[in-house]
């Protein structure tokens, strides 16, 4: 395998380190930066076969200060271009987003600039929507520090992620980007990666599979700390932490399945600790420890049949003093959710009057409750019985579970290799 170890003279801007990546070609090979701080005015994407090692807390990407730039008009789903009222500060090889009020989750772009001609910009992809005029269309410098689009085996380790916050005017959305963002890649490994204080979320991913993801940190983002997204399978988080994000520690998006998540931390984020949602199947919470988050604990959304969540196991989980800001549970199952085991979770409250320790909706069915301590909490458990089930109703959960027909959404008989 190639391997540069460039020194902190060599490694100037983000452009230089992109030339580093870029130098690798499709063999990929592995760079090793030192122990040093770097301004990021692009995000860093990532080869095929490229592993990207820092130096633990010691290796910094810096996100540079935010700046919005307005659309002089509408412009069209498709360009390669776009009008803008000024292009000060643009330049070739940046990374941007582009949305309006209207256009956003998979309709905002995220692209690289190719050209500059004032008051036009070139992109390298078309734009992912209309954007019209009255509904205050902009090109924002939002963006993922590392990003893979359509990568296979590549790897993160101990880097420090600073998305600088207080610098930010504007964030880049959920679908289209994260501090550290993958789509449509798979065979991913990230170790040892710290994400802070970044305007959006922290490690966000859509359309993956087979990825790992051990000792990552997400801590005050003002998304999501974590965020697997549209049909992602086998995918293992292990030894991870959320805290302080402006949403959950955990957003479980649309079909994330086969998804184990084990001893991680879930601690004083303003939504869930850990959400799950439409289509969410197959998936185990094991040995987490959820505290003061401002959501519930765990919390299965408000989601109806055929595309419910179901085939979902949360054990040995510690979940404590939630529902600061709202929620009926510790943990609440709502709308359909149905095949959900609850075995051997210590769950404690906080003495607040109608704030159940599990709280299921009468719509859900076959919850199983079984071994669980809980304490603190009024009532205990808040459920019909017509609810509840008898034995463990959950089978084939989590990464270790995966079969070849259940990457059959993404394109694909089986996993890839």
């Amino acid at each position: 395998m190639q391997e540069l170890r460039p020194n902190a003279s060599e490694v100037t801007s983000a452009a230089a380190l992109q030339q580093m990546v870029d130098s690798l070609g499709e063999a990929g090979g592995r760079i090793v930066l030192p122990a040093m701080e770097l301004e990021m005015d692009r995000g860093i994407a990532l080869g095929p076969n490229v592993e990207l090692v820092g130096q633990g807390r010691s290796t910094v990407l810096r996100k540079a200060p935010g700046r919005i730039y307005p659309l002089a008009g509408y412009h069209n789903y498709g360009m390669r271009d776009i009008p803008l009222i000024f292009t000060d500060g643009l330049e070739p090889g940046m990374t941007v987003a582009i949305r309006d009020n209207v256009a956003g989750c998979f309709g905002e772009t995220f692209a690289r600039i190719t050209w500059v001609d004032s008051p036009w910009v070139g992109l390298d992809r078309g734009l992912e929507s209309d954007y019209h005029a009255d509904q205050n269309p902009v090109l924002v410098t939002a963006f993922p520090l590392i990003y893979g689009l359509d990568v296979a085996h590549v790897a993160v380790r101990g880097l420090t992620l600073d998305g600088n916050l207080p610098a930010q005017p504007a964030g880049i959305g959920a679908c289209r980007g994260a501090a550290l963002y993958f789509l449509r890649s798979h065979h991913v490994t990230v170790d040892d990666v710290v994400i802070a204080d970044f305007a959006g979320e922290g490690i966000g991913f859509q359309m993956c599979s087979h990825l790992t993801f051990t000792r990552c940190q997400a801590v005050r983002n003002s998304g999501n700390g974590f965020h697997p997204g549209a049909g992602s399978t086998a995918v293992r988080f292990e030894g991870c932490r959320a805290e302080g994000n402006g949403a959950a520690g955990f957003f479980f998006c649309v079909r994330a399945n086969h998804i184990t998540v084990s001893g991680c931390d879930f601690i004083d984020n303003a939504g869930p600790g850990i959400s799950i949602g439409t289509r969410d199947s197959h998936n185990l919470i094991e040995a987490c420890r959820v505290t003061g988050n401002g959501g519930p604990g765990i919390l299965f959304r408000e989601t109806r049949r055929p595309v419910a969540m179901t085939h979902v196991a949360v054990r040995g989980c510690e979940i404590r003093h939630n529902v600061q800001r709202s929620g009926v549970g510790e943990v609440a199952v709502l709308g359909d959710a149905h095949a959900v085991a609850l075995e051997g979770n210590l769950i404690v409250g906080s003495d607040r009057a109608g704030t159940a320790g599990v709280f299921v909706a009468p719509t859900a069915t076959d919850i199983w409750l079984a071994d669980n301590q809980i304490a603190h909490c009024f009532p205990s458990v808040a459920a019909d019985p017509a609810s509840l089930a008898a034995s463990d109703p959950v089978s084939k959960c989590g990464v270790e579970t995966v079969q070849p027909v259940d990457f059959r959404h993404l394109g694909v008989v089986a996993g890839p290799t």
